[in-house]
């Protein structure tokens, strides 16, 4: 059985799917929007940790094998003012990072709107690689829209799944065939280099 922690961890949608295989458990969840708190702690058997995630010490996450996160979209969406790294929020990717950096979780499994990709020219996705690739990370990520998966609703999503580098050589997952466009690569090079558009 895996064992999860779960950040930005919202109503607990990740960790519902990752549940239902029955091969992973979310042991540890952080949310800090009351609302959302209340659904989680109704469907799990778990007590969130309502803290800002800039206050939780790594050392306070039980070890476990997976990292969940939906950081925060508005400072990316092409929706929004698409502030980046400028934007407060556009900055926590960074804590799930401080924290994966202690606890050497296997696998990563990151959620975010698909203007991630493209937004400024793409090097605040290349910035996301090279900060997980530095951490021991290799990436794959795929924009995935809920509809191709029987949900009644068209959400995209870019998705990136991590696994570290000494625990799980080689790449070991690979997206299904979902959607037919492939982000299209601008600049080349090595991971965290690369610069893509959407």
């Amino acid at each position: 059985m895996y064992s999860v922690a779960s950040f930005f961890a919202g109503v607990g949608g990740i960790d519902l799917g990752f549940e239902l295989t029955k091969q992973a458990r979310t042991i540890y969840a952080n949310e800090i929007d009351p609302y959302p708190i209340q659904t989680f702690e109704a469907n799990f058997p778990i007590k969130v940790d309502q803290r800002d995630i800039c206050d939780v010490k790594a050392s306070e996450v039980p070890n476990i094998d997976i990292i969940l996160g939906g950081f925060p979209c508005q400072a990316f969406s092409i929706a929004g003012k698409r502030g980046g790294f400028r934007d407060s929020r556009g900055t926590l990717f960074f804590e799930i990072a401080r924290i994966a950096r202690v606890k050497r979780p296997a696998f990563l499994c990151l959620e975010n709107v698909p203007g991630l990709l493209s937004h400024d020219k793409g090097r605040t996705f290349q910035t996301i690689l090279a900060a997980l690739s530095e951490l021991g990370y290799d990436v794959a990520w795929q924009v995935l829209n809920s509809k191709d998966f029987g949900v009644p609703q068209a959400r995209k999503r870019v998705y990136l799944i991590g696994y570290l580098r000494e625990r799980c050589p080689g790449e070991i997952f690979s997206f299904r065939d979902a959607n037919a466009a492939a982000p299209v690569q601008l600049v080349g090079g090595c991971e965290g280099n690369r610069i893509y558009a959407d």
